[in-house]
Formats: structure tokens, sequence, C-alpha cells
């Protein structure tokens, strides 16, 4: 009698201490559960023994990655309710109690071990970075990290991110980046994507002649944007062999290779200052807490007095125990590795001990909510071809990627902030206006 969803149910349900808020259908045929919420299929036993393996987020992204784990229904609601259950749960939850000690956890080991069937584990699927050797934030090692997100191919990622070749948070505003009707129907990515970069051209003051350094140019967007539309001299620069060539095919369609020098450059190594502004756009999260104080005062080391840095970073929540806070696994292994978030405060006053004057901080964090779905979609939409594209793997890995994270904004676990920052000389005349922005409403 096939029964695999009831018993899998029953034991994760003791496991969690709570009734389970999807359903179940297992590999035989069986199923469990609600049967109006979405259904978390469980296509084969080896995605057992994965979190059996490995508890929890690894073992999970694993089993999701190899296809033997999906998702019937919205993806987004079944995240959300999972999310809910096991990974908001709260600190305090993962100290109930000891799962050695306590008899009932260990009744429940053995119920799954009985169902996973025999081991040993299936190796980890062939989009799992290979483990890293040496101290965090080399140049060696930033290379390889920022080779295994970016270069898995630039035609996968124009499926993803669509004409625009953005990939960073847009500006949902009702066409003058005012952002006040954000996700208005008829107002798509690329117009989104446009605001963005212009609202940053214009938090920079960028004129006619200036000298701006784009740090993680990614597909050479901003530097078109910015050297086009505002006539800055750009120097771009990335890591990503992919994207810097890419870019530079851009720049010489748009006529603009007299404006814009793409180099294939850590950030670190520039030394051709001094420039008049500085965009950092979702770079800063790659740099890391042991060289982020580095990254200020290099970035502060290239601006002219007067100039102006506009950093626009992911951010996460302050932990009660800031030593406590781990790199998420999943990211860390598929997505970003060695990526780190701070919180909002720590990165600003980092940027002040370098000598910054941070002048206007804000937060857009709805704004990437919607910009992932966007990709989502984008991303659902031509399935197929993503696959071809890179592997049915890689696909997966980026679907529930984007997904999760924005189900993540959307709650206020993580958000996105634009800090825009100044090098104000001695004299104390920062260059800014009395007011900023003005606020309405």
């Amino acid at each position: 009698m096939a029964d695999a969803a009831l018993r899998l149910t029953t034991l994760a349900e003791e496991l969690l201490g709570a009734p389970l808020p999807v359903r179940i259908r297992a590999w035989d045929g069986s199923e469990s559960g609600p049967p109006d919420a979405p259904a978390l299929i469980i296509r084969n036993r080896r995605a057992l023994r994965r979190l059996l393996w490995k508890p929890g987020e690894l073992g999970l992204a694993r089993a999701w990655v190899a296809g033997e784990i999906d998702v019937e229904g919205d993806l987004y609601e079944t995240l959300g309710l999972l999310a809910g259950l096991i990974w908001e749960r709260g600190a305090d939850a993962k100290d109930e109690v000891h799962p050695v000690l306590d008899p009932r956890m260990r009744a429940v080991a053995r119920g799954f071990v009985q169902i996973a069937g025999p081991w040993p584990p299936p190796a980890p699927p062939a989009e799992e970075i290979r483990r890293r050797h040496g101290a965090l934030h080399t140049k060696r090692r930033d290379r390889a990290a920022i080779s295994h997100h970016y270069d898995v191919g630039n035609d996968f990622y124009e499926l993803v991110l669509g004409p625009s070749m953005v990939y960073s948070c847009a500006y949902w505003g009702n066409g003058d980046g005012d952002g006040d009707s954000y996700g208005d129907d008829g107002f798509t990515l690329e117009d989104a994507q446009r605001d963005k970069l212009d609202l940053i051209c214009r938090k920079l003051a960028l004129k006619e002649g200036d000298r701006l350094l784009d740090v993680g140019c990614g597909w050479g967007s901003m530097a078109i944007h910015a050297a086009r539309e505002y006539g800055a001299r750009v120097t771009g620069v990335t890591l990503s062999r992919e994207q810097a060539a890419y870019a530079r095919k851009r720049v010489a369609e748009e006529g603009l290779t007299d404006r814009i020098e793409l180099r294939v450059q850590d950030y670190r190594d520039v030394r051709d200052g001094p420039y008049d502004a500085i965009s950092s756009i979702g770079m800063a999260e790659h740099v890391g807490s042991v060289k982020y104080r580095e990254y200020a005062d290099d970035l502060y080391a290239l601006l002219k007095p007067g100039g102006r840095l506009l950093n626009h970073q992911i951010a996460r929540r302050p932990e009660k125990d800031e030593s406590a806070y781990r790199i998420d696994e999943f990211i860390d292994a598929y997505v970003f590795p060695d990526g780190e978030l701070a919180p909002l405060g720590r990165t600003v006053g980092t940027l002040e001990e370098a000598g910054f004057e941070v002048r206007d901080v804000e937060s857009i964090r709805e704004h990437y909510a919607l910009t992932l779905r966007r990709w989502v979609a984008n991303l659902e939409d031509h399935w197929a071809e993503a696959v071809r594209a890179t592997s049915a793997g890689r696909a997966r890995v980026w679907r529930l990627y984007m997904a999760a994270s924005a189900v993540s904004f959307e709650r206020n676990k993580i958000g996105v902030n634009q800090i825009l920052a100044v090098r104000t000389p001695e004299s104390g005349a920062s260059g800014m206006p009395a007011r900023a922005r003005v606020w309405s409403g």
C-alpha cells in the first residue's frame, strides 16, 4: 500500500511541532495534507537521503537542484508557508531540544532513515561550487567566486534579465522615477531599470566630461547610460571576462568607445583616480566583512574632494548576537560564493569611518521584490531556452534563488538601499543641495 506521503507528513509534523501547511506527494503516488494547499512533490527517496546527510537548507537545496523535489502550485506561496514554519521560527527554536539527547527526535530520525532507503547519500549536483581553500576575499578567491556566478553564459542572463541587462534592483515608478506607484500596469522592467540608472546618475550629479568609475560594471548598462545621456567619461571594472566581452560589444554598437573603457580588473587595483563620481551597484555584497573597510578606504581615495559615491547594496536585518551570523548555505554553495550581507547601520558606519559624509539613504526594498518576480517570470517563460543555455540544475538554482529572495524582501527579512556619500573637503562645502529630496504625501 502506497503510504510514503502520510508517513513523511507525520514525521515532519512531529519534528516541527506544527501541522504542515503544504501537501506532500511522494514517489509512490501517495498524497497527504490539505487538499487546497500547494503540493511539495518528492520524486525520489534520494531527496530524503540528502536531507539526512545535510539536514536543513543545504540538503533541501541539493534535492531541488537535482530535480528530486518540486512544487506544484504557487511557488511564492509555498516558500512563504515553509519560511514561516522552518526558516523564520527564530534562533531560540533551534535550541529548544538537543536532537541526539531527545528520545522523540531520535525516533523521528529512525523513521526518516527507514523511508529514505539505502546509503550512501548521493553526490552533490554538479552546479554546487567545489570546496574552497585559503583565506576569504583574496583576489584569486574573489575571481573564482565571481566567475562561478557570472560566467554561466550571457545567453542565459539575456533570457532572465531582458534587454536592459541590469542585474540589480530596478526602480518602479510611474514614469518619472519618483517611486510613488511602482508596479503600475504598463510600466515594464526595462522602464524600471532605465529609471534606476537615471536616478543614480542624478544622485551623482553627473555632467558632461565627468569621470565616473563604475565598480562591478556588469554588462555595461550603467556605463552606457551615463556616457550616452550625461556625457560622462566612464571606466568600468569587473572580474567577469564574459561580462566584459559582452559589455565591450554593446559599447561599440552604441558608438561610445571614446567615452567608455571597460577593464577586467579588481577594484583594489584601480590607481588612476581621482574620479568625479563612483557608482557601486550590487557589487558590495561580494566584498565581505573582512574587506569592507578596505573597500570604503579605496573608493574614498579614488574620489576627488567633493566627489560622490552611490553605493547600492542589499542589507540584512541585524542579529542580536552579530557573531552568530552565518552565510546562507544555499546562496554560498550555488549562487554567490563567499557573499555576505551586512546590516545597513554597519555599512553606513564603515563609510563614515573611511571619511565619507553620508548624505542620503533610500530604501527600495519593495522595488527588489517586484524586480525579482519579473526575472522569475522571464525565466519561466523561456524555461526550455534557459536549460539549453546552461543546465536544468542551474536554471532550477536561479528560479529558487530569485523566488525565495523576492519573498525575503516582501517579508522584510532583507532590504536594499542606495547610500549617497560625499568626500566632503575640509572647507565643509559638500556641493549638495539643502534638500536633496522633497517628500510629499
